[in-house]
């Protein structure tokens, strides 16, 4: 303090640098300089803005699935996973004959390949594996709802940017949209019908709306964004384009030298002036005589390979190290990577348990399901649900008995529910065990531990109320058919319904939590 004043320190010097700022905003040399980044800011269309690279990563994913050894097999577990035996369709109208109407439709509509699929191939469950499919694949798909009541599948290469003569503006790749990037149209060449035809870029279609004139979905596009601002979908190999190609050369590389190192050599070096006469050839070995006399053989690498050297010099054999030290580590990495990327852990890439103990194992896959139980949702929500509603309002213009009940219902004959496919316990005694424990102390309500295993309390009230009271009117009814019978045979003994249906007792838990130690799958980690 100086005259009475506070003397403040002077920032504009060395202490500038002490601003609260990002280093991330920062170049640094130890920081890698990354093309494509708008210093602007730039929505997620504009960094696949190139149609020409687009549909190069579209194809160039196909070929991994296609030829690579562990891709496609990777994403069918993922599909698998996902998908299980289907969703399976529950309507909830509130009218329990309409339910019934509308559940034998679907049954007969979606289980007939010539009813669901224009090209009369694949039935609705086909559809419920393919879809999801080209979603990580190619990145998206478009399925067309026809006016003869069946799906068109469009891949997404044929989804694209209309010819010359079509305005462009708000088209991002084949498809239309508005300011507030709600879809209008989309573009969609006609097919490459013949193994030996190519797709014509500028041979399309008329261009289709996405709704139609009430507002209801005609376009089913199918993909998981990342931003909100993203128009295509993108596949999930992008960002492992390097790792697949490094382990495809990696296995590549390791069979060669096995094979190399499989082959009987021998090793020969003749003398100078040695004649064996004119060339000869056995086998698929080549001899040929050089201007100095000498003989060379040429011939590929093969069991009883036999190598000559030139005069004077000497050949020794090798014997690499098959595989390398680190190759197992490094193919477990590359393969974790690419498993991520499909939300998959090693042990279920592999479908091998002996990578980790049991606990690694669980948790493993108790995290891949939360992703499962994820596209479980978005599927349903882009693809099952708005199939679905098409389907029942064609139903309610062509079936009288839902015309009457849709007058009846209003909104309500739409409402629904698809149940999607849960996974068993992975220790069904234990797991089933905690839960009680946890319930019955109060640690959890019932609707927490039914969401934690995907499902919902109340429904589950709601439809064991319903199973339970369908069984006990069907035990009465079946009682009082019975007791006629009797009573017209002379017989005083009636039966009570209760005798039909004998309810299984309850079975006690054995809550012995002596030995909790889980069994081991694989090796300790």
């Amino acid at each position: 303090m100086s005259n009475g004043r506070i003397a403040y320190p002077d920032i504009t010097g060395p202490l500038e640098s002490a601003r609260s700022d990002y280093n991330a905003a920062r170049e640094s040399r130890y920081r890698r300089r990354r093309t494509g980044v708008s210093p602007k800011g730039s929505s997620a269309d504009w960094h696949f803005r190139s149609e020409a690279d687009w549909l190069r990563i579209l194809e160039q994913s196909r070929d991994f699935d296609r030829n690579d050894m562990v891709v496609g097999q990777t994403v069918d577990r993922a599909i698998t996973n996902t998908i299980q035996d289907g969703m399976s369709l529950d309507p909830q109208t509130g009218d329990a004959n309409t339910d019934d109407v509308i559940e034998e439709l679907w049954k007969e509509w979606s289980g007939s390949p010539d009813q669901c699929d224009i090209s009369g191939e694949m039935a609705f469950c086909d559809f419920e594996q393919m879809v999801p499919r080209a979603v990580l694949v190619d990145g998206d798909i478009v399925v067309l709802p026809t006016e003869g009541g069946q799906l068109q599948a469009i891949e997404a290469h044929r989804v694209r940017t209309p010819p010359k003569d079509v305005t462009k503006d708000n088209v991002v790749h084949g498809v239309r949209v508005d300011s507030f990037r709600k879809r209008l149209a989309y573009y969609i060449t006609a097919d490459e019908i013949g193994s030996g035809r190519r797709l014509k870029a500028d041979d399309f279609l008329p261009p289709v709306a996405a709704r139609d004139s009430k507002g209801n979905r005609q376009v089913f596009h199918i993909y998981n964004p990342k931003r909100f601002s993203q128009t295509r979908g993108i596949s999930a190999f992008a960002p492992i384009f390097d790792p697949v190609g490094m382990f495809e050369d990696i296995q590549f590389a390791s069979l060669v030298k096995q094979q190399v190192t499989s082959a009987f050599a021998i090793f020969k070096t003749r003398e100078l002036g040695f004649d064996s006469g004119p060339g000869t050839q056995t086998g698929t070995r080549e001899q040929t005589t050089r201007s100095d006399g000498s003989t060379q053989t040429v011939e590929g690498i093969g069991p009883g390979m036999l190598v000559e050297g030139n005069p004077g010099e000497k050949l020794e054999g090798f014997s690499p190290n098959i595989p390398g030290d680190n190759f197992f580590p490094h193919t477990r990495l590359i393969l974790t990577i690419i498993g991520i990327n499909l939300g998959l852990p090693l042990v279920l890439v592999l479908m091998d348990a002996s990578e980790t103990n049991f606990s690694g194992f669980r948790g493993a896959v108790d995290q891949a399901r939360l992703g499962f139980r994820r596209n479980q949702r978005s599927l349903i929500r882009k693809f099952h649900t708005p199939v679905y509603l098409w389907k029942l309002r064609s139903w309610i213009d062509q079936n009288k008995t839902l015309a009457k009940a849709a007058a009846k219902l209003g909104p309500a004959i739409f409402r629904h529910k698809w149940n999607a496919p849960r996974w068993p316990y992975i220790e069904p005694t234990k797991d089933a065990t905690g839960d009680t424990i946890r319930l019955n102390g109060g640690l959890a309500s019932p609707r927490c531990i039914h969401a934690e295993r995907g499902g919902n309390w109340f429904d589950s009230v709601t439809e064991t109320v319903a199973d339970y009271g369908f069984a006990v009117r069907a035990a009465m009814r079946e009682a009082g058919i019975i007791n006629q019978e009797m009573k017209s045979l002379g017989v005083d003994d009636p039966v009570a319904w209760r005798e039909l249906l004998r309810w299984t007792s309850a079975i006690a838990i054995n809550l012995d939590a002596r030995d909790e130690t889980p069994q081991k799958t694989g090796g300790s980690k």
